[in-house]
């Protein structure tokens, strides 16, 4: 790692401001404004400190010195902004000490022998973190999909089929794409983490998961793959995801899918000579043809048309799909793409009554996001069917904003109450059906006799009582059943019904076929 590493931000606008307006020293100064000035220029000082402590730091490979390097100058651009208010200081010389640091860091970088272009960067900060450089054969991808570096293409072939890619995730599939942008922002908080410490670069893991799932956590293929990065059952299991015991599939979880996939990417980059394409080629495709077509090409570029021609058409589209998306995620603004902004501070929520992800859907509304927050429920609650019912209780996963509209809207009030209704409304009540007592056939007309001697001469027998309807004790599962719409539909309790079944929270597993204790329920 060097010091090119650094956050090349652009300079803030009340930098800019301070060049043009630069106040002129002060005959008088009154001693509590002298202090005042004085402490600035320590500030300025113990900041300095901090940054050629940082370039040690880089210098030893520390992973700490890139962000204390970022830290530096933030503290220097504060200083600043401070001088500018503050009578009789003089902003020229604490703006010289930041231009004279961040020379020191481009001689730093030409010292280093690395070639790089030093504008401001087009990446929405919002995603460009420092990388941490600890596994070696991570590390040049760490280092060149870093859009500080500007050497994405350094990397990876920018070439036809690469923006190809590019056409068609900025036309008919740009949708997919700005869904993917927003599903992940919302998990970015459990999957990141899991690719930063391995020193793996955050748009290659949006790349895959965009390119896998668009971000649906629940998302499975007819060949068996399932979850964001859409494992395989076997390489699941290689890298400890499936069943665990409970009826749930790990490989449906974000932070355990983000950890394998971390895991597979390195194996297969120190297998494969740290070649990007070969790497998601073997993600897609299998190891072994990867392996084999890659040795039996010498090493060559997995576009070399001997290498290139023996993978199968799923893996020549999706290589350079998976680029393309990164490398949008990197550059949007050079593409005209505005992702779309999202609050996603991680939260739980303590849930004051049962209720299902549906119903929460509904309460919660609309605002702050685009179409709701069923799906970030759904990915951040895995474990969860959305028409399941949740006990009261449960601390369930959300935002901050989630956490502020559940109390506003889905505790008590007319939305909660709204939002129950529609939940719990019965298709069948809707059927009008016959009265049981139907006239059929022709009256008669002739002689007109009293009711009391129409009587004494046909007595008419009550009609016998309809035999009571038994509420029914069991039920047989059938296709598309989940444990909260059985018991919806025969108005039972779903703890109690989970207790009298044997099923355990907070799946609630049941299998076709399977027969159901139907203790406690209404009908």
């Amino acid at each position: 790692m060097s010091a090119s590493l650094f956050s090349l931000r652009p300079w803030p606008l009340l930098l800019a401001t301070a060049l043009l307006t630069v106040m002129p020293a002060a005959h008088a100064l009154s001693a509590r404004d002298k202090a005042r000035v004085d402490a600035l220029h320590a500030r300025m000082a113990v900041a300095e400190k901090r940054y050629a402590d940082a370039l040690v730091l880089v210098n030893n490979a520390d992973p700490k010195g890139s962000s204390e390097g970022d830290a530096a100058l933030e503290d220097m651009e504060d200083v600043i902004a401070d001088c500018i208010a503050q009578k009789g200081c003089q902003v020229s010389g604490l703006l010289s000490s930041y231009k004279r640091l961040l020379k020191q860091r481009v001689d730093g970088a030409g010292e280093a022998g690395e070639d790089q272009e030093l504008e401001p960067l087009e990446a929405d900060p919002d995603h460009v973190a420092p990388l941490v450089a600890d596994v070696p054969e991570a590390a040049r991808a760490a280092a060149l999909l870093n859009d500080h570096r500007h050497a994405f293409d350094d990397m990876v072939e920018y070439n036809p089929a690469v923006q190809a890619g590019i056409r068609r995730w900025l036309t008919d599939m740009r949708p997919a794409l700005l869904t993917s942008y927003e599903n992940y922002m919302n998990l970015r908080a459990v999957m990141w983490p899991q690719w930063e410490k391995s020193a793996l670069p955050e748009a290659l893991l949006f790349g895959i998961m965009a390119k896998e799932s668009n971000g649906r956590v629940h998302a499975s293929s007819r060949a068996g793959a399932a979850g964001l990065m859409q494992f395989m059952p076997a390489t699941g299991r290689r890298f400890g995801l499936g069943p665990d015991g409970t009826g749930f599939d790990t490989r449906f979880d974000a932070r355990s899918s983000a950890e394998a996939s971390a895991a597979y990417m390195n194996e297969r980059m120190r297998a494969l000579n740290k070649n990007i394409e070969y790497a998601l080629a073997a993600y897609n495709g299998g190891e072994g043809r990867a392996a084999r077509i890659y040795r039996e090409a010498g090493g060559q570029s997995f576009w070399t048309e001997s290498a290139y021609t023996q993978f199968p058409g799923e893996t020549k589209d999706y290589v350079p799909m998976v680029i393309a998306a990164a490398w949008i995620f990197l550059h949007p603004q050079q593409y005209g793409v505005e992702f779309p902004r999202v609050n996603a501070q991680p939260a739980t929520l303590r849930l004051s009554k049962s209720t299902t992800i549906y119903e929460l859907t509904i309460c919660l509304g609309s605002t702050g996001t685009r179409d709701g927050y069923m799906r970030v429920l759904r990915n951040l609650n895995p474990r969860y069917e959305a028409d399941g019912w949740i006990p009261a209780g449960t601390t369930i996963n959300a935002t901050t904003r989630i956490a502020g509209l559940y109390n506003r809207y889905c505790v008590s009030g007319p939305r909660a109450d709204l939002a129950r209704a529609l939940i719990t409304a019965d298709l069948n009540a809707a059927i009008k059906r016959p009265s049981a007592v139907s006239v059929t056939g022709s009256v008669a007309v002739g002689d007109v006799q009293s009711m009391q001697a129409a009587q004494a001469v046909a007595p008419v027998a009550a009609p016998a009582p309809r035999p009571a309807t038994r509420t029914p004790r069991t039920y047989k599962v059938a296709k598309g059943d989940t444990l909260g719409r059985i018991a919806s539909r025969f108005q039972c309790e779903v703890p109690a019904l989970a207790r009298a079944n044997g099923l355990r929270a907070p799946g609630y597993a049941i299998r076709l076929g399977q027969t159901i204790k139907l203790e406690g329920c209404g009908r």
